[in-house]
This record gives C-alpha cells, structure tokens and sequence, in this order.
C-alpha cells in the first residue's frame, strides 16, 4: 500500500515537469513564430530606426511600459478579488498567476487557456472552481469591450459613413436601438450570473453532480461585488486603450485624442468579434487596425506608406509589450505549477 502511494507521487511529479516543460516551449515557440517568422520585428526595428533620435520617444515606450504593469496588476487585483471566495491569496501570488495565464494562453485560440494557466497555482481550492470564476472575470472585460465599442460605434457611423449610399437616419436609429438592447442585456446577464448554476442544475439535473458543485461557486457573488468587477475592468481597458493610442503618437500616426480613443475602441470592438489563432493574431490586429485607422486619414488626412508601417509597428509593439514580455516572465512560474495533485483523503 505504502508502495502504490509512493509511485502515484512519482507518477504526478512526472506529469508535472512534462507539462510544464511543454507549456513552456510551447510559450516560447509562438512567440518565436509571430515575432521572426512573421518579421513583426523588423517593422518595430524599422519605424524605430527613424524615430530614435527624438529624445520624447524612449519616454513614451517606459510610459507604455510601465502602463503594462498596471495594465496586469488590476487584472491581478480582479482576480484575487473574485477567487477570494474559495481560496485567500495575495495580490504577489495572484500576479503570478495572472503571467501563467498569458504564457498558457499565448498559443491557444482566443486566449482561451488563460482560464487553466492561473488556476493551478493555488493550493486549497478545486482547480475547476477556479476556472468558472476566471471566466467571470472575462466576461466582465469582454461585456466592457462591448459596451465601450458599441457606443463608439453611434458616433463613428455616422462620421465616417454618412456619406455612404446605404447610410440614413433610419438606420442610425435602429442602430441606436440595438446597441441599447445588447448593452442592456449584457449587463442583466452578468449582474445575475449568480442564477446560472441553479438553471443548469435544473437542467442537468443529478447527471453531472461534480460539475453542478464546481459551478454552484458562481452563485457566490453579490450584484455590488460583480459591479466591482465591471470598474476593475472598464479602468483595465482605459489603461491598454491609452497605451494603443500614445504607441500610434509614438510612430507618427497622429490622430486627435478622442478620435484616436473612438477607433482603438473600434479595433478591440471588431477584435472580439473574430475568432483568432496566435499565429494568426498579429495578422488580424494589423489588418484592423489599417481598416479604421486608414479611414480616419482618408477622411481627414493623407494615408501614406510611413502611416501604414506606424499603424503595423505600433499594433505589434503593443502585443510584444502587453503579451510576449509577460508570456515570457510567466514561464519563470509555470514551473512551479501543480496540474496533478496528490488526492485528498
């Protein structure tokens, strides 16, 4: 008896280490592919060479940055505030958490493995109640990204398209319309998340028991904590938004401050809505950003080649800065990661 416990140990701690070591070579696989395969860097190498004798240009990447720490720290602060319903951690362990969750993610469609990648550190909780918490914390910045890009979306129609031939009042106003009922269905929805568990409970019934009691943690959630959860993560999107739009001042796409923060609300609002792979990722962020980005100067400017390698430059810079560099830094704790566990008595 005393033997099989002994190999179950040595077993687990087997399948720990080749998880982690895939986890991690994968992290710096992707990462690797998007940014000298895909020759993302010689664009950034590029419109740097140009820009950096201006003395304001470092100044601007150390704001962006340091950005980026806040950026991560109030997405650390989110989820140490939701998963303190099952499991008490500090904010240093929930930020080391939150670096897993990027490095587990960087290579999984949409991102998705960020739900798997922050759950493992902790050490009390079920690791499946954490994830159903950590999608909470994402639908609360997905519906953010929604709200803020669809009412960007009322004051850019009507700018950028009145001229179109299929554009109306009519049209604004159903558009008004609609955005009014999505905003406020999204939000019912997510202020009365605590019902989910006990109506798939009902339907489900007693065929799935585990799954029912790891989902039950959602119920936990009162309506003022959860809107909590919205401002933490309307101030997190107010930090990216802000570092998009001073990485476009940086590589000389200029654009005055509340059109630029209306079409970088555009881009995350379209970004959303299209299913990416990450070698795929870079791509599509780019094309966006060139499709609204482009219009603005064909309205109100010149679109040139020197405006396109900054809108490229500045959408690859801020996922090398947002996401390769914190990928990287959680590799250093995907190896301390517990995906097999000793089974509790």
């Amino acid at each position: 008896m005393k033997n099989k416990y002994f190999t179950n140990i040595h077993k687990n701690k087997t399948y720990n280490l080749i998880l982690r070591l895939a986890i991690i070579f994968a992290t710096y696989y992707f990462i690797y592919k998007q940014i000298f395969e895909n020759r993302k860097l010689e664009y950034v190498a590029s419109a740097f060479s140009d820009l950096v004798h201006k003395p304001h240009v470092i100044l601007l990447i150390i704001w962006t940055v340091a950005l980026m720490l806040v950026n991560w720290g109030i997405e650390s602060l989110k989820w140490q505030f939701l998963i303190s319903k099952v499991e008490r951690i500090s904010f240093l362990k929930s930020f080391e958490a939150v670096l897993s969750g990027i490095s587990v993610s960087i290579f999984t469609p949409n991102r998705v493995g960020e739900w798997f990648g922050r759950v493992f550190i902790m050490r009390k909780a079920n690791p499946w109640k954490g994830v159903f918490i950590t999608m909470i914390g994402s639908f609360s910045q997905l519906l953010i990204t929604i709200i803020v890009g669809s009412i960007s979306l009322l004051f850019y129609f009507p700018i950028y398209f009145r001229s179109a031939s299929f554009y109306s009042e009519y049209l604004l106003y159903g558009l008004i319309l609609l955005v009014v009922v999505i905003i406020t269905a999204l939000i019912l929805i997510f202020l009365n998340v605590t019902s989910i568990p006990s109506f798939v409970g009902r339907l489900l019934k007693k065929r799935f028991g585990n799954f029912n009691e790891y989902l039950s943690v959602m119920s936990n959630y009162t309506p003022m904590e959860l809107l909590t959860v919205l401002l933490l993560s309307f101030l997190r999107y107010c930090v990216f938004s802000l570092q998009f739009y001073i990485l476009l001042m940086t590589f000389s796409v200029e654009i005055p401050l509340l059109h630029g923060l209306m079409i970088v609300s555009m881009v995350f609002f379209i970004m959303t809505a299209i299913p990416t792979v990450t070698l795929a990722e870079l791509g599509v962020r780019g094309s966006v950003s060139l499709y609204f980005i482009g219009l603005y100067f064909e309205r109100f400017g010149e679109i040139s080649d020197k405006i396109n390698i900054g809108i490229v430059s500045s959408t690859s810079t801020l996922w090398l800065i947002n996401l390769a560099i914190p990928a990287l830094l959680g590799t250093l704790f995907v190896y301390r990661l517990t995906f097999f566990r000793k089974k509790k008595k």
